[in-house]
């Protein structure tokens, strides 16, 4: 298959999903985007216990082995019911979410996403 593939961390909340992959396929060149989701995957990734982030990291690990993934989104979002903070306080989640990701020492490159109140996705 020479279809390329992306990872998205997300919110389990559906409202972000169809906007992080149509902004992942434009933007990124991307055919398919793996999800792995969390309620607040944002506040999972940067405050999480050791069992919540090893289980996002052995999906992530999948994804990445099964569809040679080049690209993993850290996805944080407006109105988030399991993490109902303002959106600074989600963009700062969202950048130590990457670094809990980069630190995983997994060979690929890492981005940040932030879904606004539109359903806009901005690069973090």
């Amino acid at each position: 298959m020479n279809k390329k593939f992306g990872t998205a961390l997300n919110c389990i909340d559906g409202r972000t999903q169809i906007p992080v992959i149509m902004w992942m396929n434009k933007n990124l060149g991307l055919d398919y985007i793996d999800l792995i989701t969390e309620p607040g995957m944002d506040k999972v990734l940067s405050k999480g216990n050791k069992f919540e982030i090893d289980k996002v990291k052995k999906n992530t690990i999948v994804s990445i082995d099964a569809h040679d993934s080049k690209v993993i989104a850290v996805v944080g979002h407006y109105d988030c019911a399991a993490n109902p903070v303002s959106p600074y306080k989600h963009v700062g989640e969202i950048k130590e979410s990457m670094r809990t990701v980069i630190s995983w020492n997994l060979g690929v490159k890492v981005i940040g996403l932030w879904v606004d109140d539109f359903w806009k996705v901005h690069q973090v």
